[in-house]
């Protein structure tokens, strides 16, 4: 979520308490230099220091849900708009997102599935789905939207319980080991030939040069997962070793940085 690099750049803050994000980051770094030399760091270290962050994290998206879509939204709704259309929801479908945020999308879907549609939604953050449930009720649109608290590695809901599924700048916020474990998740709730949009930071290709802010934006994402605390990722890869016929991608830059857009399917 590119909200990270405003805050890793000290910028567009609106009314989050920064001081008490300043406390924390204090902490997490003492408690890093205290088991790890600063270079180099081990994948293993990294791993543990970032499973014990996400376990807090969720309490600091609750803290900016109020102001998360002025932080963030003005870049992202693009490639998340562009996500949407790719999914290309249809009447009366199943549809479900992972990592629904502040809602914009799960407004839209909802509208689009109709009354004889049904979207669900899932989220870690408390703040989020309060922020997105007052949203969904202002549409009227609640005797459609299922809304809970959790994450995408173990879902709730049923085999072939969905015709799609979306993600937008939630899937690189998993962590390595977890990432294989959310798509097959997703494999896992779709119906045969089920759609699966998704929308991510993405690595560049091999053709391509690294901007000077993706560099420094992966080296802060290394060393200070604590500021940001998600990374770009290989999705078309990831897509194709889970088992998730990509059908088409789409690449824009954000902030110089590339953002992938794909669609893909499952088996039919």
């Amino acid at each position: 979520m590119y909200y990270c690099v405003s805050l890793a750049l000290g910028t567009q803050l609106g009314t989050v308490d920064v001081d008490q994000i300043s406390i924390e980051n204090r902490y997490f770094e003492r408690d890093l230099y205290r088991t790890q030399p600063f270079w180099p760091i081990s994948q293993n270290w990294y791993d543990i220091r970032m499973n014990q962050y996400h376990q807090n994290n969720r309490d600091f998206y609750d803290r900016i849900s109020q102001v998360y879509d002025a932080i963030a939204d003005s870049s992202e709704h693009a490639a998340r708009e562009a996500g949407q259309k790719l999914l290309d929801v249809q009447l009366g479908q199943r549809v479900l997102e992972i990592g629904f945020g502040t809602g914009n999308s799960f407004v839209e879907i909802a509208k689009q599935v109709g009354a004889q549609g049904r979207v669900s939604g899932v989220d870690v953050s408390q703040g989020m789905l309060n922020v997105t449930a007052a949203k969904v009720q202002e549409a009227g649109l609640g005797d459609r939207a299922e809304l809970k608290l959790g994450d995408g590695v173990e879902l709730e809901w049923a085999d072939q319980s969905f015709d799609s599924v979306f993600m937008s700048f939630t899937l690189e916020l998993f962590s390595e080991d977890d990432l294989p474990r959310v798509l097959a998740e997703v494999k896992r709730v779709l119906v045969p030939g089920g759609r699966f949009a998704n929308v991510s930071m993405a690595t560049v290709k091999p053709d391509e040069r690294e901007s000077v802010l993706e560099l420094t934006y992966q080296w802060m994402h290394r060393h200070f997962p604590h500021i940001v605390d998600c990374r770009p990722i290989d999705v078309r890869e990831l897509l194709t070793e889970a088992g998730l016929t990509v059908e088409t991608e789409d690449r824009i830059a954000i902030w110089s940085m590339p953002v992938s857009i794909t669609l893909s399917r499952t088996c039919s």
